[in-house]
């Protein structure tokens, strides 16, 4: 490492407590002051000692003694200094780290319920349930959200908030693919998820023009909950919540016939298609996988917005260093102290 390598890096650290370099002078402003202390013992008196000890002595070499002024150990100073240094709190700063905000906030929000068990989908050419579906491709849409705020909501009796807003999308993709169909009920609560997710943004929206979506995944209609879904998407069009609804589940048979005849649909389509009406999102269904896969594709592309570069940096805190060298240091002290003592 050269010299201007050396010097580029000393300008990388920092004081957080740059002020408490005020204390430094501390012990010889104590020492300038403070007065020794009083002797309150009276002294031995031995004059025929005295009177032999001056009488071999000569007279010449009796010089009156100075008071020297104690002067502190350059070792206290230098553990003085590092202590004050450690209390300043040095940091180094590492290389700065570029990363997108877009400003978007989007709330996921996943049916469990027991229907989402039926294996009526397509993933690499095999059978399998709704739910293993919705995680193959949600957790895609997940990775291209990159500087969104995402959270996750699961519902099935009852609405689950499983992650809050956070730019941490590896961790939400995580939580939905450890959900599991029934963790939250067998029945669905529509309207408590959306009621839900309006609770949660008004905590944690940072401002009130803030791009909120909800795109609500489900293979059935509102029958559990204490909140009417539609009532709740007039709460969210009021807030300026928008609400994809996104309805999963086979509508047709391999045949291209329609297999949700009157009476045997689980859906509430019609519900579904007047929640996104309502906040001026809207509705889409998905008979097969790719079909999913394209509706969050198509969701991604509407939801789309500029991002801004912001940089953030690392820093290493280096107190520990100084402090260290301290402690060491007063157990030197000690230990010479203590070897002194004994002699």
């Amino acid at each position: 490492m050269d010299i201007l390598t050396l010097l580029a890096n000393l300008t990388e650290i920092e004081f957080l407590s740059a002020w408490m370099l005020v204390f430094l002078p501390l012990p010889w402003i104590i020492r300038r002051f403070s007065k020794p202390v009083a002797q309150q013992q009276n002294p031995l008196l031995a004059p025929q000692i005295m009177a032999r000890i001056s009488e071999n002595m000569p007279q010449n070499k009796l010089v009156a003694a100075h008071p020297q002024k104690a002067r502190i150990p350059l070792l206290f100073i230098l553990l003085w200094g590092l202590l004050i240094l450690a209390a300043m709190r040095p940091i180094w700063y590492l290389n700065p780290t570029p990363f997108e905000v877009s400003g978007k906030e989007l709330m996921l929000a996943v049916d469990l319920s027991g229907s989402m068990r039926k294996e009526d989908m397509y993933l690499n050419g095999h059978d399998v349930n709704r739910l293993v579906a919705v995680k193959s491709v949600v957790s895609s849409f997940i990775e291209q959200r990159k500087g969104d705020r995402i959270g996750l909501i699961v519902f099935g009796t009852q609405a689950f908030l499983q992650s809050p807003l956070t730019y941490d999308l590896h961790t939400v993709k995580t939580l939905l693919n450890e959900t599991e169909i029934g963790m939250a009920g067998n029945n669905t609560a529509i309207g408590d998820a959306i009621g839900l997710t309006l609770k949660h943004l008004e905590k944690t929206q940072k401002n009130q023009h803030s791009k909120a979506v909800l795109i609500l995944l489900t293979d059935g209609s509102n029958t559990a909950g204490q909140v009417d879904p539609i009532k709740a998407a007039e709460k969210a069009k009021q807030l300026g919540l928008k609400i994809y609804t996104v309805g999963v589940g086979r509508v047709q048979d391999r045949n291209g016939l329609d297999i949700f005849l009157a009476g045997k649909s689980e859906m509430d389509i019609t519900s579904l298609k007047r929640i996104s009406k309502i906040t001026h999102g809207q509705f889409f269904q998905a008979n097969d996988t790719q079909q999913l896969s394209k509706i969050y594709q198509y969701i991604n592309q509407l939801e789309s917005s500029d991002h801004e570069v912001n940089n953030y940096r690392h820093r290493s805190e280096l107190y520990v260093w100084p402090l260290g060298a301290a402690f060491i240091l007063s157990l030197g002290l000690a230990l010479l102290h203590l070897k002194r003592r004994g002699q």
